[in-house]
């Protein structure tokens, strides 16, 4: 319904939503984004696109989500809630493991593989940090991993196939802990800290989206961080057994600032957002690239305008991406160097599926989809 969303501009062209192939052929020059900056400014951009609201029924809080496709979705958040669509947002199934609803585990990432398997994490110190499998759509679930060290708090988790995936805590005696998988979350182990760098006094990672550990190809993982005095990313090449550290130029020295979400392309183009989550405080310098894996960072020369919790690039469209937070959100087309505003609403978090579904979720509830021409 138009009342029901966000939209930017007129339709230009084929519509993005709608078919993916034609998409791939007309190229992001197709659409402009037309005085969105506030001052009048024409651009090259997505025209014609904004979030059309899908009703939930729920007024959680979803920080994780996972876009299988255009019509198959999966969000998680506050409550133990979870909930999946297959038909594109028209209707939601509430599929919440049960005891996560009773103890009201705080679900802050979801990882799916598709409309029926999908792993989810709940945060917190000690036993409250959760890992939780489903593999029939959310009909039942199956606790994995609870965290045993009341010290650890884990943050995020990520999968580089249906097999592998990781999960990370804020440090514990100095170093960031890494949990791996190799049989699709049904059993978890924790990797030896000899390969990871020390960890900054005060640093951690941020639950706010479920994107301070992200994965691209079949070994490389990238992990955010903040509070500490550097915002700093560290990288992997060999599915978290060592690490590099890098600084990304995002503002950090204070617990609530740092890099909050991360998003990769492919192995080597990558691009970084966060900023200040606290209300009404300033973010500048809240956005960074990299061309080399996450070696070096470069700060955006137009970053967002405000703190951003989430980010997802758009699938065939090669310079293009989403970000967005609580003021709005936000689209680059030139890999991440600038970003203008693309529509007014709060969201935590966005995702991206291969077949041009992007999502995005946060508070009360709320969900929305990418269409284009509404």
């Amino acid at each position: 319904m138009v009342t029901a969303a966000l939209t930017v501009g007129l339709l230009a062209g084929p519509a993005y939503a709608q078919d993916v192939q034609e998409v791939q052929g007309y190229g992001v020059e197709g659409y402009g984004v037309q005085g969105h900056d506030g001052q009048g400014h024409d651009g090259q951009g997505l025209r014609g696109v904004g979030w059309a609201l899908k009703e939930t029924g729920k007024d959680s809080r979803f920080r994780g989500l996972a876009a299988v496709s255009r019509s198959t979705a999966w969000v998680a958040g506050s409550k133990g809630t979870v909930l999946r669509t297959v038909d594109g947002g028209r209707s939601w199934r509430d599929v919440s493991p049960p005891g996560a609803v009773a103890e009201g585990l705080e679900l802050r990432d979801i990882e799916a593989f598709d409309a029926r398997r999908a792993v989810a994490l709940s945060i917190g110190e000690g036993e409250a940090s959760r890992v939780l499998r489903t593999e029939d759509g959310g009909a039942t679930w199956t606790e994995t991993f609870r965290s045993p060290d009341p010290r650890a708090f884990y943050d995020c988790l990520t999968f580089f196939d249906s097999r592998h995936g990781l999960a990370v805590s804020d440090p514990v005696d100095g170093r960031f802990r890494i949990l791996s998988t190799d049989d699709g979350g049904r059993n978890w182990s924790v990797l030896p800290i000899t390969g990871m760098p020390e960890a900054l006094p005060g640093e951690a990672g941020f639950a706010a989206s479920g994107q301070c550990l992200v994965s691209a190809g079949s070994r490389d993982v990238w992990l955010a961080t903040g509070g500490g005095a550097a915002a700093r990313i560290l990288h992997s090449a060999d599915r978290g057994r060592t690490w590099r550290v890098a600084e990304s130029g995002i503002p950090a020295g204070d617990p609530a600032k740092g890099v909050f979400a991360l998003a990769f392309r492919d192995r080597t183009k990558g691009l970084a957002v966060g900023g200040d989550y606290r209300t009404g405080e300033a973010s500048p310098q809240a956005a960074a690239v990299s061309a080399d894996a996450g070696r070096t960072w470069r700060p955006a020369p137009t970053p967002p305008p405000a703190y951003r919790s989430g980010a997802a690039w758009l699938p065939h469209l090669h310079d293009a991406a989403l970000a967005v937070g609580p003021t709005g959100t936000d689209v680059t087309t030139d890999g991440g160097r600038s970003w203008r505003p693309l529509a007014a609403g709060s969201f935590d978090t966005v995702d991206c599926a291969g077949d041009g579904g992007c999502w995005a979720a946060g508070e009360k509830g709320r969900v929305g989809r990418l269409e284009v021409g509404l």
